[in-house]
């Protein structure tokens, strides 16, 4: 007797053998089909190119050491701005910082009325002394020439801004030939000079002189140191010592007025010029100055 089999093979006639078919837009299609892409080869091979790509430049930027600033490199530069631009000579910049502390001075005599009509249509630089001052301190102090003042009733100061005042001597050495005045009024923007130290001076070394020559100025004259602890005979008799001879040209009206040096520190008061002639004071090449240690002396200001 055949037995029969409890389980069969087959499906049973009411099941459907086809397949049921997938929505495209299911979430399980869409998950499928996005774990197919992400694990595709040639992801991967994007993604390592890029990693790559990030650690080399990375690696280049940090690795490049700074580039060191030789001598050679600091003299390349500055031979490269001497030959491209035109620089301001040591004579303007060093006349550019004492300018503002130069002042003229004028030293007037009180004359008979008899004088004064016969006189009275002469030049006014003409009724007295003419020269050149230089403001030393911050309260105005200035210093010039005490042959520049000596006699005169009144003295009065033009300042670099065109400010003009009375001044009160308030000292005098003329000894050194130097005058200490204090003005009654001072500008707004006063700058005193910066003070140097006439010892470091050298044969050679350039000097600039600035004055009101004649009346005229400020002017600028350059030149050099041509001796040093020199002396002359002032016009007052006195014998002056330890004088800076110069070549920087001066004239009548110079007396007072600043010596720099090439950074534009006052080194010396210019006092004197040597010509033979008794008669004409005009400039033939020499001319001298007292150091600023003396005039620093006499207006109070302790050695350097």
């Amino acid at each position: 007797m055949k037995k029969m089999s409890i389980y069969s093979r087959r499906l049973p006639p009411t099941a459907s053998t086809e397949p049921e078919p997938s929505s495209p837009l299911s979430m399980k299609n869409m998950r499928t089909r996005w774990q197919s892409i992400r694990n595709t080869p040639f992801i991967f091979f994007i993604a390592g190119i890029l990693l790559s790509s990030t650690l080399f430049f990375g690696w280049s930027t940090f690795s490049q050491k700074p580039k060191l600033l030789t001598q050679d490199i600091i003299d390349e530069a500055v031979l490269k701005t001497l030959n491209t631009k035109e620089l301001p000579s040591k004579a303007t910049k060093a006349a550019q910082i004492i300018m503002p502390s130069v002042v003229m001075v004028r030293a007037f005599k009180i004359e008979s009325d008899e004088k004064k009509k016969k006189d009275s249509k002469k030049n006014p630089k003409e009724d007295g002394a003419l020269g050149t001052g230089v403001v030393v301190m911050e309260d105005g102090t200035i210093l010039t020439n005490y042959h520049v003042i000596a006699g005169s009733d009144r003295v009065e100061v033009i300042f670099y801004d065109g400010t003009k005042a009375n001044a009160k001597v308030v000292a005098v050495h003329p000894h050194n030939d130097l005058a200490i005045l204090k003005p009654e009024k001072l500008p707004d923007d006063l700058l005193p000079a910066t003070l140097g130290s006439s010892a470091q001076l050298k044969y050679g070394e350039d000097v600039v002189a600035v004055g009101f020559p004649f009346g005229i100025g400020p002017s600028v004259t350059a030149g050099v140191v041509s001796g040093l602890r020199r002396e002359f005979t002032g016009e007052n008799g006195a014998q002056l010592r330890n004088l800076i001879q110069f070549d920087a040209a001066i004239n009548q009206g110079n007396s007072g007025g600043p010596l720099i040096n090439a950074a534009g520190e006052l080194v010396g008061i210019v006092t004197a010029l040597l010509n033979p002639s008794s008669t004409e004071k005009t400039f033939i090449g020499i001319g001298f100055a007292i150091t600023i240690e003396s005039a620093g002396s006499a207006v109070g200001i302790p050695p350097f």
